[in-house]
């Protein structure tokens, strides 16, 4: 799974937020990923720009971490 982190802040997030990639998909070339909070608590939406513009990959791992 991979774990990202919020660059800046963003839709009323605060900057160093954790989420967890969910999702991915991709229609007619429009890529869209649904990302949720480390807690679970918040969902979001967004497309390939945003994620590049607004988070950061903190590592892909499949281990029992956190």
């Amino acid at each position: 799974m991979k774990k990202y982190k919020l660059k800046n802040h963003f839709k009323g997030l605060k900057k160093g937020t954790h989420f967890y990639l969910i999702a991915e998909s991709e229609f007619i070339g429009i890529k869209e990923y649904v990302l949720r909070t480390k807690d679970l608590a918040i969902r979001i939406s967004i497309n390939e720009s945003e994620l590049n513009r607004h988070f950061t990959l903190m590592h892909s791992y499949a281990s029992k971490e956190d």
